[in-house]
């Protein structure tokens, strides 16, 4: 049935027979189709999502991130494509347990170094029979991890930067099908090691996992033990160096995998024994060695290991999503809270600009006293008193009169509303500081920032862009004054004191109402106000002071939004999760709707082989009467299954 391509599309090279045969081959290719497909899709909305935010509970959704796109990578994937491939088993454990040494003695030959100095294994080591190099060579498995070629004779921590390869060993003792990867220690005290392993152990069809009497009960191992029971991964245990009369060690670590779900776990026991040549002793590792090469005799027993594993890790894949998904909800949540803190304060200091540009606040203190001294209290304003008419005769002889005036007021109104404008911006940066670093999500992007005042090149802007509203007043009252040609020459002597009066107005209204007076300092505001009417006309005023007074509040809302874009910036820099949850959530049931339409045919299991290699201690281990039964769980007979639950493979082949 397997193809040798390994691949799952196509019908071209099945060797079903008749019709009823072309129907379930055509089903299974469909099943693994769809499969493929859906667990593709999970991969790349895996790949758009990324967590960046520390809201609570971020730093383990990241880890569960990875775990997943490394667990499709390295192992769902490939194997799903590649289901003739060899068995990978892989061993893992403590530090000092014995790995390395339990590899070395099941083939007879030293292939992974051992040795006093910890962590001892850099470079995993993966054995593989001769014919199956081209499974292990390329980067159908484990596709991040370089390759290196055995080198005989020279340790793994001798290969600088070869701490995330791979050296393939390939040895004819290992029986075909079945290929053995001596791991990190699981709780090395390098990161990257101990990350190493567990990626390794992730990409398992078989853990062999191998502690000691002494430290079987360490917490680090069972956590991994504990992962794998989640999601139903094959497991066998190897109790290294148990003394005579610690045998009741055996069964306090049965107990314990009881406890933790893996009662079908098979259990070994090694004794302790002197090594010869750097090898246990063959009785030491036979049971252990009849046991893989059994497995890898039987091409049944292997399929339904692998099926059980990969099922597991299917289903522990979908819930993963969710538990993503999840996530990335949680960070677009945090994201809008940022982004609304800053909205919020900005708003007000908008809202504080424009409360005290329209009550009459900023026509006191210096602005007043030069306005005073521009417009007096004299004849200008007892001609007021007479009537407009009265007014547009006095205009241009006033005008004309006191032209360096103007400037001054203008100068005055500037630096008067350029304090406004600053102290908005500096108190909308404050508390928008103080809001992002009591937020968890926040705190963490304000490390190393100065956020807490306005920018430093923010009074800079502030001044460009008052001078730039006080040219639109003037270009305000000068296309006014083009379109009367009665105040022409009034608006020829007096345009730049007329600006002047416009921006009085402006200050001294409440949302662009210029009827209604306000008294401040004698009438100064309405000296503005009945100046600009006896010109222009009340319509006309009225039209020029909300003109005015929008073309401000959209320069205010600019300079606010350019300070606002500092903290923006740091949401923006860190990509967005926007949809991601919604996303995963709908690639993960899109998994697992594949996953339990997915059918198989049902061709019987191989026939186990007889007369292939076997490791060493295996044909001792049988001569003496104690063979064990082959597959995963406690010993069974040939005929028993090796899982209680059918896996997707077995669903999909048809294995009994």
């Amino acid at each position: 049935m397997t193809r040798p391509n390994g691949q799952t599309e196509g019908m071209d090279e099945r060797s079903g027979t008749g019709q009823d045969g072309q129907r379930a081959d055509l089903r299974a290719d469909e099943g693994g189709s769809q499969l493929t497909d859906a667990l593709e899709h999970l991969r790349a909305r895996l790949g758009a999502t990324t967590l960046p935010l520390d809201v609570p509970g971020a730093e383990s959704a990241r880890r569960e991130l990875a775990a997943a796109r490394d667990q499709l990578d390295d192992y769902v994937l490939p194997r799903l494509r590649s289901r003739g491939a060899p068995m990978l088993v892989v061993v893992g454990g403590s530090t000092g347990a014995g790995k390395s040494t339990l590899v070395n003695s099941l083939l007879g030959r030293q292939v992974s170094d051992p040795g006093v100095l910890r962590p001892t294994t850099r470079a995993p080591v993966l054995v593989h029979h001769p014919q199956d190099a081209r499974w292990f060579s390329t980067d159908r498995v484990l596709p991040g991890l370089a390759r290196v070629s055995s080198e005989p004779g020279r340790r793994d921590d001798e290969r600088p930067g070869q701490d995330r390869a791979v050296r393939l060993v390939a040895d004819d003792a290992l029986p075909p099908g079945l290929a053995l990867l001596d791991a990190p220690d699981v709780d090395s005290v390098e990161t990257g090691n101990r990350e190493l392993a567990a990626q390794l152990l992730a990409a398992a069809d078989l853990w062999l996992f191998v502690t000691t009497a002494a430290r079987y009960a360490d917490a680090v191992p069972w956590d991994l033990l504990d992962a794998a029971a989640a999601r139903r991964a094959q497991v066998a245990l190897v109790v290294d160096r148990v003394d005579p009369g610690a045998e009741p060690v055996a069964d306090d670590l049965r107990r314990m995998l009881e406890e933790h779900g893996l009662g079908s776990a098979r259990l070994f026991v090694v004794p302790e024994a002197t090594l010869v040549e750097g090898l246990l002793p063959e009785e030491a590792v036979g049971e252990v060695a009849a046991y893989l090469s059994d497995l890898g005799a039987d091409t049944g027993a292997r399929q339904a290991v692998v099926d059980a594993t990969f099922d597991g890790v299917v289903d522990d894949l979908v819930r993963r999503s969710h538990a993503i998904a999840r996530a990335s909800d949680e960070q677009v949540e945090a994201d809008a809270r940022l982004r609304a803190v800053v909205g919020r304060y900005g708003d007000d200091a908008v809202r504080a600009v424009t409360e005290a540009t329209s009550d009459g606040t900023l026509l006191r203190g210096e602005v007043l006293a030069r306005w005073q001294d521009f417009v007096g209290t004299g004849e200008l304003l007892r001609s007021i008193e007479h009537g407009v008419g009265k007014v547009r005769d006095a205009v241009v002889g006033f005008f004309r009169g006191r032209p360096a005036q103007a400037p001054r007021v203008e100068q005055a109104l500037a630096q008067g509303l350029e304090a406004v404008v600053l102290d908005a911006l500096d108190d909308a940066a404050e508390r928008t500081h103080a809001a992002w670093r009591a937020d968890p999500a926040g705190a963490a992007l304000l490390d190393g920032l100065d956020l807490a005042r306005a920018s430093r090149g923010a009074r800079m802007q502030v001044g460009e862009q008052i001078r730039a509203w006080q040219g639109d007043v003037l270009d305000l009252v000068r296309e006014q004054g083009a379109e009367r040609r009665g105040t022409a020459r009034a608006l020829s002597f007096g345009l730049n004191g007329l600006g002047v009066a416009l921006m009085v107005a402006v200050f001294a209204s409440t949302g662009g109402l210029t009827g209604i007076e306000v008294g401040i300092a004698g009438g100064t505001a309405v000296v503005a106000q009945k100046l600009l009417e006896a010109v222009f006309g009340d319509d006309a005023v009225r039209r020029l002071t909300t003109q005015a007074r929008e073309r401000l509040d959209e320069r205010v809302r600019g300079l606010v939004d350019a300070e606002q874009v500092r903290y923006l910036a740091q949401l923006d820099a860190l990509g967005s999760d926007r949809g991601t949850g919604q996303d995963l959530r709908g690639a993960g049931a899109r998994v697992e709707r594949a996953a339990a339409i997915a059918v198989r045919d049902d061709a019987p299991s191989a026939a186990p082989m007889s007369g292939g290699p076997e490791l060493r201690g295996a044909a001792s281990w049988r001569t003496g009467g104690r063979a064990a039964g082959v597959g995963a769980g406690q010993p069974t007979g040939p005929d028993e299954p090796a899982a209680t639950r059918p896996g997707f493979w077995r669903r999909l082949l048809g294995r009994a």
